[in-house]
């Protein structure tokens, strides 16, 4: 949620920054929201001291015998125009909530220009993609010849399109590298392993910004009171723990990180990636989340990004950083790296990880705010996240990096130790 304070201030401005990402704001009918809230509110608070006062007099009156029948009609009517202020006050407040909940954050000044994709701009590469004497072979076609052990008849018989089944090897590599990437970040990054529930209520997607925006994306559970979602990233209950929170600045930051399974049902993605295990409606992730002082939070969004990278370093997997444009970012994200994998099956990069920054955005959002020794006053903190990584995307550039000639996937040295040693998938 933006700052209101900036947006009944200079709604004008507002406009202009969030036009810089291809959203229209309409500055005009907000201001005039804006004036009818305030009249109204006015008038509200003008009928309620004036009934406060008639009724009062009603005592005095009652004292001093006099006839009191006057007052009461005169504080019943009060009553009634106060109840219809009040309503139209709610009307008014309701549809000032909905433009504020429907806005998107806004990008920071460094973030690049551009409407799509194409306007991504590369900040740096790692490692170069291997190079074979033989025609790479996609993750599908390896997961099949590998004792199919990527089945996606299984999955489609089970739950329809979108789901596989995993066995033996590839199962057992799908495991190894959250494990690993668990182990990295609570061991050596020092984040905090958190275990966190798959199902969350609909304020907590509020939160994070998936609601009310993003319903159709979403898996809702109808017949549970109050209503439950299943979570497209952990990000949403582990940025929620700080909801309605006041953390001390010597708390902060505060970091989490979390290996769940996501749920999306990819609504607006029909006819991408339909082939393989790039899109799927359930996958692995291990999430990022961080909790920072609002001066902090960039510094830190370069250490996140950095995280996620050291991941692909060890497996050796090549892959390149690009800055999100304006018009490609998430709709809370002020700033986003996407990290994106190199894959020989496809014969490009293809995003493995999105780490972004939301400053207070979420924070605003869910009332997550952290107490300003400077002021003495609880100010919204700033709140992070990224993937590092996502783990079926993972082992997708394992298989297709690693694949040899002969059909065999090597295991990458630092995933032996969680493979018992394992040194490659056979056919």
């Amino acid at each position: 949620m933006l700052d209101q304070k900036a947006l009944r201030q200079d709604p004008e401005t507002i406009a202009e920054r969030l036009a810089y990402r291809g959203h229209d704001f309409d500055a005009g009918h907000y201001g005039a929201l804006e004036s009818q809230r305030r009249e109204l509110q006015s008038r509200a608070e003008s009928l309620q001291h004036e009934r406060n006062e008639r009724s009062r007099a009603i005592g005095q009156a009652k004292k001093a015998g006099e006839d009191i029948q006057p007052l009461l009609d005169e504080v019943a009517s009060l009553g009634e125009a106060l109840k219809a202020a009040e309503a139209d006050l709610d009307t008014v407040q309701s549809s000032l909530r909905e433009i504020h909940l429907g806005l998107p954050n806004l990008p920071h000044e460094s973030v690049p220009p551009g409407d799509d994709e194409t306007a991504n701009v590369e900040v740096r590469r790692w490692g170069a993609p291997p190079e074979f004497d033989f025609r790479p072979r996609d993750h599908v076609e390896l997961g099949e010849a590998l004792g199919n052990g990527l089945d996606f008849a299984a999955g489609a018989k089970l739950s329809g399109s979108r789901f596989v089944v995993m066995r033996d090897g590839i199962a057992r590599l799908h495991r190894a590298l959250a494990q690993f990437m668990l182990d990295v970040h609570t061991g050596e990054h020092g984040y905090r392993e958190t275990a966190v529930p798959y199902l969350v209520g609909q304020e907590a997607l509020i939160g994070t910004g998936q609601l009310p925006k993003f319903a159709e994306d979403l898996f809702a559970i109808e017949n549970f009171e109050p209503r439950l979602h299943l979570i497209p990233t952990a990000e949403v209950p582990l940025t929620n723990l700080a909801a309605g929170e006041i953390i001390d600045a010597e708390h902060l930051p505060l970091g989490y990180v979390s290996h769940t399974p996501c749920f999306r049902s990819e609504a607006g993605s029909y006819g991408r990636d339909t082939r393989g295990m790039i899109r799927q409606h359930q996958f692995d992730k291990v999430e990022l989340v961080q909790l920072t002082r609002p001066d902090d939070s960039y510094a830190a969004l370069e250490r996140l990004t950095g995280h996620a990278e050291q991941i692909l370093q060890r497996l050796g997997l090549p892959y390149r950083v690009v800055t999100l444009c304006a018009g490609d970012m998430g709709f809370a994200a002020a700033k986003t790296y996407d990290i994106e994998v190199w894959l020989p099956g496809q014969s490009a990069y293809r995003e493995i990880s999105s780490c972004s920054n939301t400053e207070a955005f979420q924070a605003r959002r869910m009332q997550a705010r952290w107490r300003n020794p400077d002021t003495g006053r609880p100010e919204p903190l700033h709140t992070l996240n990224g993937s590092a990584l996502a783990v079926g995307r993972c082992l997708v550039a394992v298989l297709e990096n690693y694949q040899q000639a002969d059909g065999r996937v090597v295991i990458p040295e630092a995933l032996k130790p969680y493979m018992a040693g394992t040194e490659w998938l056979a056919p």
